[in-house]
Formats: C-alpha cells, sequence, structure tokens
C-alpha cells in the first residue's frame, strides 16, 4: 500500500482543480459585489430596494414554483410508469425521457418558439379547427418560459423519483392489496410516502435548475418575462455595472448553497442520486 502521504499527492490535483474553477471565482465574484464601483453594501442595498431588481426576483421566485411543482408532478406520473408500468409501457416511458438528453437545450429551446408561436403549429391547428379565432399568446411571454423550463426539468425531476419508487418493496404493496385497500389508498398511504425522498429530491434539484435558467427563458420570453441569470447578464454586457451582477450572483450562490444544504441534511444522496 501506498504511504499516507503519497496517497494524498495523489488526491492533490482534485482540491486544486476545485479551488481554481470554482472557490476562487467566487470569491472575486464576492469581492466585486463589494467594491464595485465602490466600497461598500450599496449594491445589496439596491437589491433590497430597487422595485425592477425586486420585480426580476420576484419573477424568478414565481417561474421556479409554478416550473418545480409541474415538473415534478408530471414526473412522478411518468417515474409510475417506468416502475410499475407494463414492459412496453416501461420501454416507451424511458425512451421519452432519454430522448431529450441526446438533443441540445438551444434546439429544443428554438422547437418550442415554432411550436408556440402566433403563426406555430399549435395555434394553426386550434385555428384550422375552428377552436379558437386568434393566436393565442403562448411565447414571448412567461407562459412561454414556464413551458420551455418544465420540458427541460422533468428528465432531471423523473429520476430521484424513479430511483426511490424502484426501493420499495413490492410485498408491501400486495399485502395492502390482499387486505382490501383500493388501488388509491395503496398509493396515498402507501407509495407515495415511501417515495418521500425522490420527491424532495427532484424538488431540489430543479428548484436549483431553475434558478440558473439563462437560454430558455431568454428565447422564449422575448426580453419581456427577464428572469435573474438574464438581469445579471444584461448587468454585464449592456449596462457594465460589474457590482450589481456580482451581488445577484451572490444572493443566487447563497440560495443555491442553502438548497443543497437542505438536501444533504434531510436526504440520503445516494437515494437521490439513484
Amino acid at each position: 500500500m501506498l504511504p499516507n502521504w503519497r496517497f494524498s499527492l495523489l488526491l492533490l490535483p482534485l482540491p486544486l482543480l476545485v479551488a481554481a474553477v470554482y472557490i476562487v471565482p467566487s470569491l472575486l465574484v464576492v469581492r466585486w459585489s463589494f467594491t464595485e464601483p465602490q466600497l461598500g453594501i450599496d449594491q445589496y442595498i439596491r437589491i433590497a430596494t430597487d422595485p425592477v431588481v425586486q420585480t426580476v426576483l420576484l419573477r424568478t421566485l414565481r417561474i421556479c414554483l409554478f416550473a418545480v411543482t409541474i415538473a415534478v408532478v408530471l414526473a412522478y406520473m411518468l417515474a409510475y410508469q417506468m416502475v410499475f408500468g407494463s414492459p412496453m409501457m416501461q420501454a416507451i416511458t424511458t425512451y421519452f425521457i432519454m430522448v431529450p438528453f441526446w438533443i441540445s437545450v438551444l434546439v429544443r429551446t428554438f422547437g418550442w418558439l415554432v411550436l408556440l408561436r402566433n403563426n406555430g403549429l399549435i395555434n394553426e391547428t386550434l385555428m384550422g379547427a375552428g377552436i379558437i379565432s386568434e393566436p393565442l399568446p403562448l411565447v414571448r411571454n412567461e407562459l412561454g418560459s414556464l413551458i420551455g423550463i418544465i420540458h427541460y426539468l422533468i428528465p432531471f425531476a423523473v429520476f430521484p423519483i424513479a430511483s426511490s419508487l424502484r426501493q420499495i418493496d413490492k410485498s408491501t404493496l400486495r399485502a395492502a392489496c390482499a387486505l382490501g385497500a383500493s388501488r388509491s389508498r395503496i398509493f396515498w398511504q402507501i407509495t407515495v410516502p415511501l417515495s418521500a425522498s425522490g420527491i424532495i429530491g427532484s424538488v431540489v434539484i430543479t428548484a436549483i435548475f431553475t434558478l440558473g435558467f439563462f437560454i430558455t427563458p431568454a428565447i422564449l420570453s422575448g426580453g419581456r418575462s427577464v428572469m435573474v441569470s438574464e438581469y445579471i447578464y444584461l448587468q454585464l454586457f449592456q449596462t457594465v455595472n460589474w457590482g450589481l451582477a456580482s451581488a445577484l450572483s451572490v444572493v443566487i450562490i447563497v440560495a443555491v448553497a442553502t438548497i443543497a444544504i437542505v438536501m444533504r441534511r434531510f436526504l440520503k444522496l445516494g437515494t437521490v442520486g439513484g
């Protein structure tokens, strides 16, 4: 066996890489938030008082809550089919869950833009069938961003839930059925509680993704429903306000770190990750 000091030397590149790629840049962002354009906490005061910044943060929080809730509910339905459905249904569900991972997020976003725009497939079909008389506003607004974000989140939400469902002892479900419990009672009183760790894991993972979304809302909202990541980009490259951009970045980093701590505290990471 290698001596302890030699073993430590073999592991040394990893913490150095983490420090160079994550820790040092994060510390620089924190420094800029207190020093740009002058030393102080003016940028954090602006975050707490500026109505424009607060509107962006509240919009991001609102979209996050809706997107996470809908994505997790849909993901649970899909994960249930992946685990308890017929072999054919399991194969079909798995295929459609895996396909998005093979397609670029940019391609998927432009695909939704083609589908949702005023002369897109959905509106043209509905108007052709006489269901609507004018195009529905499905894109270049908050709804368009929400649709694209949910589509992106669902595959990531499915895997933790499917992992927790696979760990449920099937004999428990059969015993409940033998004792006369209905399917709905088995689902709500046994299946859902036993898969709670997967549900919480999906909520945490999707919430972290949503807080950092940039490409999807930027394209599907057309700049009319700006989220915090896009706002940070605008502050960096259009108004050149590095201090405010850094302060907002610190707020997002703290929010994500808090979510990660909660996940580590209340969940078994092996269960969440499968």
